[in-house]
């Protein structure tokens, strides 16, 4: 992919109920460290984290890939089917044990970010430090608010599991998750693009957060995050930075960055800034 890795595995873990699609990066001038890293809703794991993997230095493992709902993973049928948060870590957690990977960091992306949190959880000595951007379950609106939030983002999800209501379901989604991107820009465009390759997928990934959002103790999950890292765009609504720095003010591991001329599609606007801030963490805090 760049100049700088020196090899990528492409292969596929064959579950029970899904087929898994990874690609594993090893580079040889990298320390002795591993990393995982979880795309977004509707985005593959390689097209969301290919402008920050190359200026990553303090990994040598770097795992990437593709969550129920997004990319090259499906079920085996290859139909879109709905699926529960749990059932995606339970797919990371085979993966993790099929490449024998007991202790590495981890990186969650929107959707990702929120499974990320769920893996942490359920596996709290293997993650070392984790990269949070934007995770689901971490906004903080009124309850006004909150409630045509989770509607409109619903509604989309409705119109984008029918390929005649693919352009509005889309169009409902960004208004959703990022109401303050600049529309009409080139920016959008891409998303646009990268967002239309699975757009049934990406229904069901919605509705997986919505139901986690309907059952999680969000403060549980919360408590039983360490070394956390945290990114926020700062073109996204405002309450998600507040709430960072209220969980920052009550956990002495938990740092906030707020990523400038950024909304909430950031890994895809500012690649280097979180990369850079990422092999700052390990500079300031090695193990």
């Amino acid at each position: 992919m760049t100049e700088n890795h020196s090899s990528e595995l492409k292969a596929t873990l064959t579950l029970p109920t899904q087929e898994v699609y990874y690609r594993l990066y090893r580079f040889e001038q990298a320390p002795p460290r591993r990393l995982l890293l979880l795309h977004g809703g509707g985005v593959a794991g390689k097209t969301t984290w290919e402008g920050i993997l190359p200026h990553l230095a303090h990994w040598n493992e770097i795992l990437v890939p593709d969550l129920r709902g997004t990319g090259k993973t499906r079920y085996p049928d290859h139909h879109e089917h709905g699926f529960e948060a749990e059932e995606v870590v339970a797919d990371l957690a085979a993966l993790l044990d099929h490449l024998d990977w007991d202790r590495f960091d981890l990186g969650g992306y929107s959707y990702g970010g929120l499974i990320a949190m769920l893996l942490k959880a359920a596996r709290p000595t293997a993650v070392g430090n984790t990269y949070l951007l934007e995770p689901a379950l971490l906004g903080k609106m009124n309850n006004e608010e909150s409630a045509l939030s989770h509607d409109l983002i619903l509604h989309a999800a409705k119109r984008l599991h029918h390929l005649e209501n693919r352009e509005e379901g889309l169009e409902l989604f960004l208004d959703a998750v990022a109401p303050n991107r600049i529309r009409g820009s080139k920016n959008e465009q891409v998303m646009w693009q990268r967002l239309s390759h699975r757009p049934a997928g990406l229904a069901c990934a919605i509705e997986c957060v919505s139901h986690a959002a309907g059952r999680l103790d969000r403060q549980q999950l919360i408590a039983a995050q360490a070394n956390v890292h945290s990114f926020i765009g700062e073109r996204s609504h405002p309450g998600v930075y507040q709430l960072c720095q209220e969980i920052a003010a009550g956990k002495n591991d938990w740092a906030c960055h707020l990523i400038q001329n950024a909304d909430h599609a950031l890994p895809f606007q500012k690649p280097e800034t979180i990369a850079g801030l990422m092999n700052g963490s390990l500079k300031e805090s090695p193990e």
